[in-house]
């Protein structure tokens, strides 16, 4: 009855029990945790232009350019500043972020559009404080058709997902974003 395989499969199975308890304290250690710190967005420039949309005969759709500014500081979660205590959002619980700048608007077809305009992998150990000037959108603007000519309430917004070691890949928003209108007439120019 107590043969070596039956005696090394109890072990594993033992052994497998106590890594998926540990696993999972790991996980609900810090499943909880408030993830959110304070966002500084300024946009310096926007530009439109309408351009050729190559899904349809004889399209033309909305293509927007957006110059920005962010400064983040996410290495620390200052929910706790007033008793002096910063709770770090790397902790050992926590492989990376995937940061990125999403831009969110209303038109007449679309009660919600979301666009991605930037994006950013911050590993462990890599400098957590971005200030970053003069940035241009990462990715095309497009909206299908031209719902962001004089559109007034396009919000952006920067968020990230927490790649954990063990648990759930929570969505954070940061706190603070900005809205801003896009122009009522169309760039004629060919540079952005």
């Amino acid at each position: 009855m107590n043969t070596v395989l039956s005696r090394a499969n109890s072990l594993f199975a033992f052994s497998l029990s106590v890594m998926a308890a540990l696993t999972f304290g790991c996980f609900i250690t810090t499943a909880f945790k408030d993830r959110r710190v304070p966002v500084d967005i300024h946009v310096a420039k926007v530009m439109l232009k309408n351009v050729d949309d190559f899904t349809g005969p004889r399209e033309r759709s909305d293509l927007g350019f957006i110059t920005f500014d962010l400064s983040v500081d996410i290495l620390f979660n200052t929910v706790f500043q007033t008793s002096n205590y910063y709770s770090p959002i790397f902790d050992w619980n926590v492989k990376q972020l995937f940061l990125y700048l999403s831009a969110e608007y209303a038109t007449k077809s679309n009660a919600l559009n979301q666009v991605v305009l930037w994006d950013k992998i911050v590993l462990r150990g890599e400098n957590t404080k971005l200030n970053l000037r003069d940035m241009k959108s990462k990715y095309f603007f497009f909206d299908d058709g031209n719902g962001l000519r004089a559109n007034k309430n396009i919000t952006l917004t920067l968020s990230w997902n927490v790649v954990p070691n063990a648990g759930i890949l929570p969505l954070v928003a940061g706190s603070g974003h900005v809205s801003l209108p896009f122009p009522e007439s169309y760039e004629t120019t060919k540079s952005y």
